[in-house]
């Protein structure tokens, strides 16, 4: 086999992992609007960035912007998390890093939701 085909192969791969870990869906973490009725054992992480976490409130919600999560997940005090995620991709990317890291995904909610208008009810 030529160094051209490991190459190629090579980059494949990579280019597959990245595509599988930020558009396919995680089974079985359901799409939820965030209760009225809070659960203490149950924390949610808004992982939108400031601005948007700003303008749009969620009540008693850890702000963790997505690219500081790696550096910040060990302030999360729960083990029992709710995502709030402003597209599919922050979502997924904010799953996988927490199931890896031990945490329990109780739900998510987006908020560009195209299907369903959530962001008046999150506030």
């Amino acid at each position: 086999m030529s160094i051209f085909w490991i190459v190629l192969l090579l980059i494949i791969v990579m280019v597959s992992h990245q595509f599988y870990t930020r558009y396919v869906p995680i089974k079985g973490i359901p799409c939820v609007e965030i209760d009225k009725k809070r659960n203490r054992e149950k924390l949610t992480v808004d992982i939108r960035d400031y601005q948007e976490a700003d303008n749009d409130k969620v009540a008693e919600a850890v702000v963790i912007p997505i690219p500081y999560l790696r550096r910040h997940f060990h302030e999360i005090p729960s083990r029992s998390v709710h995502i709030v995620a402003s597209n599919r991709v922050e979502k997924n990317l904010a799953i996988r890093f927490l199931k890896q890291k031990g945490f329990e995904i109780t739900g998510y909610t987006l908020t560009k939701c195209r299907c369903k208008k959530k962001i008046g009810k999150l506030a």
